[in-house]
C-alpha cells in the first residue's frame, strides 16, 4: 500500500500547473568559448561548424531563412485546444496491479513460465495471450483491431456485466487508451463548413478532452449542463435547449456522456439514461458513452447501468437502430494501470460502410500497443474462483473500492461542514468537485489579473498550503458559479489532515476578501 499512497500523494499536483500562464522570456543571451568560434578557414572558403554560424551567414548575406512553422502559419484549430488537466490519475494497489504485472511480464519475457515465482493461472493467460499473437511475443505487430482473443474475452466480459445481453467480438476494438477510440470515432463525425458544421454535445462540467478535441477538429462545441442541485443529473430538458438552439448555427449529430462523471462523480440513473437513448433517437444522434469509471461506483442507492445494456432492454426498435459506442481503459477503475495505454470500444449499429473506412484509419495507426492489450485482457478476465490466485484477488479488490467508498463519503462530510462550500455525494469515479463561494472582492482582483477567479483562488491555495487541485474553469461551469476539482485517492489519514488545511485555508480566502470573523 506505500506505493499507492505515494502516488495518490503525487496526483494531489496532477494537472492544475498546467492551466497556469507559461513565463515570457523577453530575452536569452548565451555566452560564446572562444573555442567555440563560429567559422572557420578551410581552402580559402568560410566553413560554419554550428547551426547557428549558419544562421549567421544567413544573415551576413541578408537572407535569413524564415521559418516554415510559425505561430502565424500554425494550424489555428491548434491554438484553439485547451487542456486542463494532464492525463490519467493514478491508483495502484497491492496483489492487483501485482497480478496484472505478472501477466504482462510474462507475456514480455516467456522465459518467466519456468520461474516458480508466477502462478499458474497468471502463465495460463498469458500462454492464451502469446498465442493470439504474431510471433506469439508481444515484439509483433497484431490485427489493427487488436489480438483476436483479447477481443473475444473483452466481448464476454461485456456480456456477463449486461447479464445476458449479446455482444459480438467483431464489434470490439482494442485502443490505445479510451482517448484513441474517441478520437478515432470524432473524426468520422466530424464534416461540413459554416451552419452544416458538425455539433458535438458534451456535458458540462465535462473532462477537457472533449472540448479539446472539437477545437483541434474544429467541430463546434455543443454544452449542455448538467443539473448541480440534483446531483449532477442529466436533464432532458437541457438537452432539448441546448440541442434546439445549437441548429441555428451547426448541425448536432453526437452526443457524449461520461458515466460515472469526470469531474463531477455522479452516477446517472438507469432513468436518466433512458431519456438520453430516447432523446437521441428521436433527433438522430450518434451516441458516445465514455464509462472508464464503471467499476468506481460508492454510493449503496447507485447502479452502474452501461448504455448498450438499457438500450437493449428498450426493445429492439432501439436497440437495432441506434448508433452506440462505449469506451473503457486500463486507466481507471480499481486497477489505475495508465502506462499501459490500454483501452477499447464496443461499436454498435454503425453502417458496414463506414465502419470499414473507421477499420482504415485504424490501420493507419497499425496497432495499440501489444502490452497494453495485454493488461487489458487481465482487466476483463481477472481470476476465477476455481483459480488459485482469486481470493486473495477479491480481498485486495474489495478493499481498494471500500477505502475509496469511504473517502467519498469522507470529503463530502468535511467540505460541506465549510462555510461557503457545497460539494454534492460523491457517487462514483475519483474526483470532488465542491462549489465554493468566492467573495466579489476576489472576483475583481482575479479579472484585474486577466485570470478566472476559481484559478485565482486554485493558486493562493496552492501557494499557501501546498495542496494543488484542478479549477472548475477548466472544465467548465454555469456562469456565476465556482468549483475545484480534487482527487480522492490519497490515504484516509492524509485526505482528513488535506481537507483540514483546505477548510482552514477558504475561512481564511473569506475572511480576507469578505471581513469576515
Amino acid at each position: 500500500m506505500y506505493r499507492l499512497q505515494s502516488l495518490a500523494a503525487r496526483s494531489l499536483i496532477a494537472g492544475a500547473l498546467d492551466q497556469c500562464s507559461p513565463l515570457t522570456l523577453t530575452s536569452l543571451t548565451g555566452v560564446r568559448h572562444k573555442s567555440q568560434g563560429p567559422s572557420v578557414e578551410k581552402c580559402g572558403q568560410m566553413r560554419f561548424i554550428t547551426a547557428e554560424a549558419k544562421a549567421s551567414a544567413g544573415r551576413l548575406e541578408g537572407k535569413l531563412r524564415e521559418k516554415t512553422l510559425t505561430l502565424d502559419t500554425l494550424n489555428p484549430q491548434v491554438k484553439a485546444v485547451e487542456y486542463a488537466v494532464r492525463g490519467p490519475i493514478v491508483i495502484k494497489a497491492g496483489e492487483i496491479e501485482r497480478y496484472l504485472e505478472e501477466v504482462v511480464a510474462l507475456c514480455t519475457f516467456p522465459e518467466l513460465m519456468d520461474s516458480p515465482s508466477f502462478p499458474e493461472d497468471a502463465k495460463r493467460r498469458a500462454r492464451r495471450i502469446l498465442q493470439g499473437c504474431g510471433g506469439h511475443s508481444l515484439g509483433s505487430y497484431s490485427a489493427s483491431p487488436g489480438v483476436e482473443c483479447i477481443r473475444k474475452d473483452i466481448a464476454a466480459y461485456i456480456e456477463q456485466r449486461d447479464e445476458g445481453v449479446p455482444s459480438d467480438w467483431e464489434n470490439v476494438y482494442l485502443t490505445t487508451g479510451a482517448s484513441d477510440g474517441i478520437m478515432t470515432i470524432l473524426r468520422l463525425l466530424v464534416s461540413g463548413k459554416d451552419s452544416s458544421r458538425t455539433g458535438v454535445m458534451i456535458p458540462i462540467p465535462q473532462y477537457p478532452l472533449y472540448s479539446a478535441a472539437i477545437s483541434e477538429m474544429d467541430a463546434v462545441q455543443v454544452n449542455y449542463y448538467l443539473d448541480e442541485d440534483n446531483c449532477w443529473a442529466l436533464d432532458i430538458n437541457e438537452l432539448h435547449r441546448s440541442y434546439q438552439a445549437a441548429k441555428q448555427h451547426c448541425q448536432p449529430r453526437v452526443i457524449c456522456i461520461i458515466n460515472p462523471g469526470n469531474p463531477t462523480g455522479q452516477v446517472q440513473s438507469k432513468k436518466c439514461i433512458e431519456e438520453v437513448l430516447h432523446f437521441a433517437y428521436e433527433e438522430n444522434l450518434f451516441v458516445m458513452s465514455d464509462e472508464v469509471y464503471q467499476d468506481n461506483v460508492y454510493a449503496p442507492d447507485c447502479q452502474f447501468h452501461s448504455f448498450k445494456k438499457v438500450l437493449y432492454e428498450m426493445g429492439p426498435e432501439y436497440f437495432n437502430s441506434v448508433e452506440l459506442v462505449s469506451f473503457h481503459s486500463t486507466s481507471k477503475g480499481y486497477t489505475g494501470e495508465c502506462g499501459f495505454r490500454g483501452g477499447y470500444m464496443e461499436v454498435i449499429n454503425m453502417d458496414p460502410e463506414v465502419k470499414a473506412q473507421m477499420v482504415k484509419l485504424l490501420s493507419v495507426r497499425l496497432c495499440p500497443p501489444l502490452a497494453g492489450q495485454a493488461a487489458m485482457d487481465v482487466i476483463v478476465n481477472p481470476p476465477q474462483p476455481e483459480e488459485h490466485t482469486f481470493k486473495q484477488f477479491h480481498q485486495e479488490k474489495s478493499s481498494v473500492l471500500g477505502a475509496l467508498a469511504e473517502k467519498a463519503k469522507l470529503t463530502e462530510k468535511i467540505l460541506n461542514a465549510v462555510p461557503g462550500i457545497k460539494c454534492n455525494p460523491v457517487q462514483g469515479a475519483m474526483y470532488a468537485f465542491p462549489r465554493i463561494f468566492i467573495p466579489p472582492k476576489a472576483v475583481e482582483e482575479a479579472k484585474a489579473l486577466g485570470m478566472q477567479p476559481d484559478m485565482l483562488y486554485c493558486l493562493r491555495l496552492l501557494e499557501e498550503t501546498g495542496i494543488c487541485v484542478v479549477p472548475g474553469s477548466g472544465f467548465g461551469q454555469k456562469d456565476g458559479t465556482y468549483h475545484f476539482r480534487m482527487t480522492i485517492l490519497p490515504s484516509i489519514e492524509k485526505l482528513k489532515v488535506l481537507l483540514g488545511k483546505v477548510r482552514d485555508f477558504h475561512i481564511g480566502f473569506l475572511k480576507e476578501y469578505s471581513g469576515l470573523e
